[in-house]
Parts: structure tokens; C-alpha cells; sequence
């Protein structure tokens, strides 16, 4: 599947040295669907992010 309309935030993070890091956040995207409790299925032993 394509996601239709994905709305990416890309970051680039200087590390230092010269190493550059880079952080690709998806904000929104007509194909999302909400899924409540996902994370803790997926990752029952971890804390929620918040």
C-alpha cells in the first residue's frame, strides 16, 4: 500500500564532529487509521511515550 498525502517533518541534527543525524517524524496522512492501544500490545514492557 502508498500512504495517499503523507505530511513528513524532516530534521537534521548536527552530532558533532563532523556526523550529521537525521529524524523523519510522519505528522499526518489521509491513510491513517486509529489503532488505541497499539503501542502497549506492541511493546507491552515499555512506558507509553508522551
Amino acid at each position: 500500500m502508498v500512504p495517499r498525502q503523507p505530511r513528513i517533518h524532516v530534521q537534521v541534527i548536527d552530532l558533532g564532529e563532523a556526523a550529521v543525524g537525521v529524524e523523519w517524524d510522519v505528522r499526518a496522512c489521509d491513510d491513517f487509521e486509529r489503532d488505541p492501544g497499539r503501542w502497549q500490545r506492541l511493546r507491552p514492557d515499555l512506558a507509553v511515550p508522551s
